[in-house]
């Protein structure tokens, strides 16, 4: 999540100082992500070094006030036309654990898939009580309901991967599975980029 086009975004509605921006930060987005102050003046700074943002005036209370400069407000416009980059990553825990378990001589995959669905679903029957439990008629119930949502969907894609998992594995025999070590001497380097890092 990009917590510096975010800030950018919430000052071109004006000049903020951090813990308002902590605060516009916090309405916006359900306050599921939360942010420290430290984390928000690192980010104003990094900002103002790449002439983002400037620093304004304090008021009587010592609140210094930035603001968004042109460049600034041409990033924000970027960032709102462009689709998010996808993680460069596939390194879901939850995947590789049962890759492994599926692999290992010996090791029960079933029942290491079997515990991990009971905890997805406890997860997303948590998410949808939580849910339930808070309207979205505001704009600040609104936005914290779009991300409870977004939380919704992926903790239901879990529970689905993980039926899926349990029927592709029940149709190998359990001893077809496991990788016994090889007795091939690696080469030392990199690995050569497989089909699924090239996906992400």
């Amino acid at each position: 999540m990009s917590v510096r086009q975010s800030l950018l975004a919430i000052l071109a509605q004006g000049p903020c100082y951090g813990y308002q921006l902590r605060h516009e930060f916090d309405r916006r987005t359900g306050s599921v992500w939360p942010l420290n102050v430290g984390q928000i003046y690192n980010t104003l700074e990094r900002l103002e070094r790449d002439r983002l943002v400037a620093r304004g005036a304090a008021d009587e209370r010592g609140h210094v006030y930035w603001e968004i400069t042109d460049a600034g407000a041409s990033e924000v416009d970027r960032w709102l036309a462009s689709p998010a980059p996808r993680s460069q990553t596939t390194r879901n825990e939850v995947a590789i654990k049962l890759a492994v378990a599926a692999t290992l001589p010996g090791a029960d995959a079933a029942t290491v898939i079997a515990a991990q669905r009971a905890a997805s679903q406890e997860h997303l029957d948590d998410l949808i009580a939580t849910r339930a439990s808070r309207d979205d008629v505001s704009p600040e119930g609104l936005a914290w309901s779009l991300v409870v949502d977004s939380m919704i969907f992926a903790a239901e894609a879990e529970v689905r991967w993980l039926d899926h998992v349990q029927t592709r594995l029940a149709q190998h025999p359990a001893h077809a599975l496991g990788l016994e070590l090889t007795t091939e001497r690696p080469k030392r380097g990199r690995p050569a980029r497989n089909d699924i890092a090239a996906l992400v």
